[in-house]
């Protein structure tokens, strides 16, 4: 490598301090500001499945171990002022991608390859950039470690500076960017940004070659030196798994959050800012969480989080995502720590973050990519915990590997699946008495990681065991899982319907009894407020009715239809239509009465193939889970919709949501483009509705004008949309959820 071994002049140490502080911040800030910007602005093309945030931090993990080969690399084989020079250079190239922008053009195919799709869009139009940015931090490090300042054995603060500026940035851009700036002013600002931190490096490269003027260019470090630093395979190893198990569980702690609410940055950054903020906690000078205080927490946190999976328990939303959270920062925290602990000196910092990328992008293909084709369930999260026991420090120094390391936890687990096979939940007494035995049992095992992980592993197994066996369990008839998340098909014991589940959120059933397969329940009620508009509108009541759907669920809209009429279903996932078209779960799409038709892709992008007075009707039903795709509920989508509609349509949106009030966003985007609209809550169901399959639903209807609605108008349990001041019309250029979001 090659910065002088000699000191530089006392009156720039000063300077190199601060200016490759700044350089190292500004880096970390833009590369952590772009990742949920870009990740917006992909979004649309594929749905807004949560995934998408997932699959995107798998290519950045990626870039980010390219990153550190080239720093590695580079510094290895260059001196200093030919890799000053070289990294300079490339960093100026690398502005040709400037300003940032979406470079691959046509759409995205359905399916898995979408995946495939994203990774290249994202190589095409960010990959350069980001590659630079994820060595600056890396490069920096290792020019102050060879700087001669009198610090420069311990150039590791750089690193803790990068991960504030990342931290920042991230929480930042929820909060102060995405609500005040439009995706494309965000993008001209980052292009701007990233000009002047290659004029920031540009600096601090002049002021490391100033201070070591008068010292000839060093050659890289002699064999000796790194002999001297030599590292094992097992040390490669630990920073490896030290690195995956953190990462695994941080795409999986995001996909829980999001896949309920909405695949949004303020729910993307939350979990990524935790996590960048172990790595700053542990590599500060000073601890503020010394390392055994977080040790001797970890136990508990996993025994919680093994307590609801065993459970199946759905906590209350704020209860959940901060249980899941804590897990997160608390494993991040100890096995971080490690790192820190066993990191290496400063002669062999390039290869320590290369392997820790490593270990990183690891992480994050198994639970973003591997997973979701080898598991029909969330079973990465468990996974990943019980290795986070596994990798605890060892409490018993010397302690030897014991038989009863794997007998205790394969006893646990049998007992626990004998006591509970009769229990259908967690609120008995039997049931809490179980609970605080087993977590004491657990939590014995904690000074012996094997033993422990082991342990946590058999609760997970023997929850698994106990839902599928369990006195009242409803019956799996079929498991699937997406890109776009996981399915189950069900019939609970006794009942009469066949559910669908996508995650918690039930997306619609059928009767198995033959006199009422076709008749539509759960939201599709033809007493609720769906009915109404198939009934009650000029549009509904029509004659030969063409009507659009987006979203398939089981089909159940179908049944609305009548022979010789055709209706189009659009429905981005394929596994979906496997299911809804499968007859040994649900019939709606093949024995109602119209014609059907289904699109594969995302609706904003194969509705455009629609002619002008296609439709009488569009409904919007597209969850995904609990959550809504934002992007099409924009003024732009909106306005699409009613281009293919006909002169007396209507547009009706299912907005049922636990988390998120969609209606007055609707309410801005109807007045921005002139529209009507009515709101119906359909709750306080009649028993005997309920019984009957009925489910309690948001329902909103637009129109071009109130004698489009019909009776709809008139009738009182369809009121006007509620106007917020403080919600704007989301278009495709802006959208701000934090402002619609349930915060109790």
């Amino acid at each position: 490598m090659g910065l002088p071994s000699a000191p530089p002049l006392r009156s720039s140490a000063r300077g190199i301090t601060v200016i490759l502080t700044l350089s190292v911040f500004v880096n970390a800030a833009l590369l952590f500001t772009v990742e949920p910007m870009f990740t917006k602005l992909v979004l649309p093309f594929l749905g807004g499945a949560p995934s998408v945030w997932n699959t995107c931090l798998v290519f950045f993990q990626a870039a980010l171990l390219v990153g550190y080969c080239y720093a590695h690399i580079s510094t290895r084989l260059l001196n200093a002022r030919r890799q000053m020079l070289l990294h300079l250079l490339l960093l100026g190239l690398s502005c040709l991608a400037l300003p940032l922008q979406l470079r691959l053009h046509g759409d995205p195919p359905p399916g898995p390859a979408s995946i495939l799709w994203l990774l290249a869009l994202l190589g095409v139009s960010l990959g350069v950039p980001f590659v630079m940015l994820s060595s600056g931090a890396l490069i920096a490090q290792r020019w102050f470690a060879e700087s001669g300042h009198d610090n420069a054995d311990n150039p590791y603060f750089l690193y803790a500076a990068s991960n504030l500026g990342s931290l920042i940035a991230l929480l930042s851009y929820p909060f102060l960017v995405e609500p005040r700036l439009t995706l494309s002013d965000q993008r001209f600002a980052w292009s701007a940004g990233y000009v002047m931190l290659v004029l920031i490096v540009a600096g601090s490269s002049w002021l490391l070659a100033r201070g070591g003027s008068r010292q000839s260019p060093a050659a890289p470090p002699p064999a000796e030196e790194i002999s001297a630093t030599a590292i094992t395979h097992r040390d490669r190893a630990l920073w490896v798994l030290y690195s995956a198990v953190p990462s695994s569980l941080l795409l999986g702690v995001t996909n829980y959050i999001s896949t309920d609410i909405a695949a949004v940055p303020l729910l993307w950054v939350i979990p990524l800012a935790l996590y960048l903020l172990t790595f700053v906690l542990v590599f500060a000078g000073r601890q503020l969480l010394p390392h055994p205080w977080m040790v001797r927490l970890e136990p508990s946190v996993l025994i919680a989080a093994a307590i609801t999976i065993f459970w199946d328990a759905i906590l209350p939303l704020a209860y959940g995502i901060l249980l899941h959270l804590l897990v997160l920062f608390a494993v991040a925290m100890v096995c971080h720590g490690e790192l820190a602990r066993r990191r290496p000196p400063a002669a062999r910092l390039t290869e320590f973050f290369v392997w820790i990328s490593i270990g990183g992008l690891i992480g994050g293909v198994f639970t973003a990519l591997i997973a979701p084709v080898v598991f029909n369930a969330i079973y990465e999260y468990p996974i990943m915990l019980a290795l986070a026991g596994i990798l605890r420090p060892s409490g018993q120094a010397g302690s030897k590997l014991q038989l009863a390391d794997f007998l205790l936890p394969c006893g646990l687990g049998a007992a626990l699946v004998l006591m509970t096979s009769n229990t259908s939940g967690a609120r008995s007494v039997f049931s809490v008495i179980v609970t605080l035995v087993f977590a004491a049992i657990l939590f014995s095992f904690n000074n012996r990681p094997l033993r422990f992980g082991l342990g946590l592993a058999a609760v997970f197994l023997a929850g698994f065991l106990r839902a599928s066996v369990a006195k009242g369990s409803p019956v799996v008839m079929h498991a699937e899982r997406s890109f776009f998340g996981v399915y189950q098909v069900t019939r609970e014991a006794g009942s009469n319907e066949v559910t669908l589940y996508h995650g918690t959120t039930l997306h619609g059933a059928q009767a198995i009894i033959p006199a009422r397969r076709l008749i539509p329940i759960t939201y599709y009620h033809r007493n609720g407020p769906v009915g109404d508009v198939f009934e009650k509108t000029p549009a509904g009541m029509g004659n030969g009715r063409s009507v659009a759907i987006v979203g398939l669920g089981t089909g159940t809209l179908a049944c609305y239809g009548r022979s010789g009429e055709q209706w189009t279903f659009y429905e981005i996932d394929p596994a979906v239509v496997g299911i809804a078209t499968n007859p040994r779960y649900f019939t709606f799409v093949r024995d109602c009465p119209p014609a059907v038709r289904i699109i594969l892709g995302d609706a904003r992008l194969t509705m455009r193939r629609a002619r002008p007075n296609d439709y009488d009707i569009i409904v919007l039903d597209a969850f995904s889970s609990d959550a809504i795709p934002v992007h099409l509920l924009t003024r732009e989508a909106m306005s699409g919709y009613f281009a293919i509609l006909k002169p007396d349509g209507v547009v009706a949106v299912h907005i049922s949501n636990r988390h998120v009030d969609l209606s007055p966003v609707l309410a801005a985007v109807a007045k921005d483009i002139g529209l009507v609209a009515r709101v119906r809550r359909d709750g306080n169901i009649p028993l005997k509705e309920l019984l009957a399959g009925r489910a309690e639903s948001d329902w909103v209807i637009l129109a071009r004008s109130m004698a489009d609605l019909g009776a709809v108008a008139n009738d009182p349990r369809w009121v006007p949309l509620p106007q917020r001041a403080d919600v704007a019309a989301w278009t495709d250029d802006f959208s701000n959820v934090f402002r619609v979001f349930h915060w109790r």
